[in-house]
């Protein structure tokens, strides 16, 4: 393996694991993006309770994050992107959507299917699902009723909690225990680096803690663990909370995973030894670098987040074969 690149697995979902996988795909050719399905909103809704499928939806954004800079994957990242707008059934199903599910129709296989969209889009990496049974989310949220601010409900689903109005206290998967894919456990143990991270606390990021085997593998393998930040609370699901805060609601569902860096943006961490005391507890250490656009809108600037990812690589990864 002289010369070759590091093997990269990011986990998450939505708009947050696109933007590490837009950046990660600039640095590594190795690289797998594991998605989350609990997904019940949109198209990706629709489509589940229709066919009782997957909710497609985070992994055809998974799949555009990863086209490439020229001509052919920027035109297919736009059209599987795009979303009918009528006034029939096709109102808001994205293309990608559609031909995903299509695919698993037609091959009876996840796995192959998203590899084979991937083929077609000539994807810089590849995409698998957390899970290959559709999972709902549910939280335990204290004043999803204002008018009972202090009394702590079950909200189900995964577009409702994402946009609770009260306090998430833990979220859980039903099923319980739900089987993870094998090629995503294969791809976390075979991995030199997983990042965790950024998106959606509780219904993006957390999840892939819920998976027993999934959780196993990642405190298990012998790859390195960095955990990418939010540039700033998200309404609803984290209002108000700190950086620091994200860390501690991710050890209460993951007692036993243990971090090697946390990647943070400098602007959004205004205590940094409470940061660096936080992540301490997961056996980190906390890596600063300036990864948001300048545009001031809280996203991450894909050519900035793969100069800190190349350097946390560098810096802190052992003396791999890429180097």
């Amino acid at each position: 393996r002289r010369g070759a690149q590091p093997k990269v697995v990011a986990l998450g979902g939505g708009m947050g694991l696109s933007a590490s996988l837009a950046a990660l795909r600039r640095i590594t050719g190795d690289l797998t993006a594991v998605v989350t399905v609990a997904d019940d909103g949109g198209s990706s809704g629709r489509l589940r309770d229709e066919l009782g499928v997957l909710p497609p939806g985070d992994l055809r954004k998974a799949l555009a994050a990863l086209c490439g800079d020229d001509d052919w994957g920027q035109t297919w990242a736009r059209v599987i992107q795009h979303r009918f707008q009528s006034q029939g059934d096709l109102h808001e199903h994205a293309v990608g959507n559609l031909l995903i599910v299509a695919l698993w129709e037609q091959l009876g296989d996840h796995v192959q299917a998203l590899d084979l969209v991937g083929k077609l889009l000539g994807a810089h990496g590849r995409v698998l699902p957390m899970s290959a049974v559709p999972l709902e989310l549910q939280a335990l949220v204290r004043g999803h009723d204002p008018e009972r601010p202090d009394e702590v409900d079950t909200v189900r689903g995964q577009a409702t909690v994402a946009l609770t109005p009260g306090e998430v206290q833990s979220v859980h998967l039903v099923p319980s225990d739900p089987p993870a894919v094998p090629e995503a456990v294969d791809a976390v143990l075979d991995a030199d680096w997983v990042v965790l991270g950024p998106g959606s606390w509780f219904s993006s990021v957390i999840p892939h803690l819920l998976v027993p085997d999934l959780l196993d593998a990642l405190v298990e393998t012998k790859a390195r663990r960095v955990l990418s930040l939010n540039l700033a609370p998200q309404p609803g699901e984290t209002e108000g909370f700190s950086p620091q805060r994200h860390l501690e609601v991710l050890g209460r569902h993951a007692p036993k995973l243990a971090l090697d860096v946390v990647l943070a943006d400098e602007a959004a961490v205004p205590d940094r030894d409470s940061l660096t005391d936080a992540a301490k507890r997961f056996g980190a250490a906390v890596e600063l670098a300036p990864v948001a656009r300048t545009d001031g809108t809280p996203r991450h600037d894909p050519e900035l987040l793969a100069a800190a990812y190349d350097r946390i690589f560098r810096m802190h990864g052992r003396i791999g074969p890429w180097r």
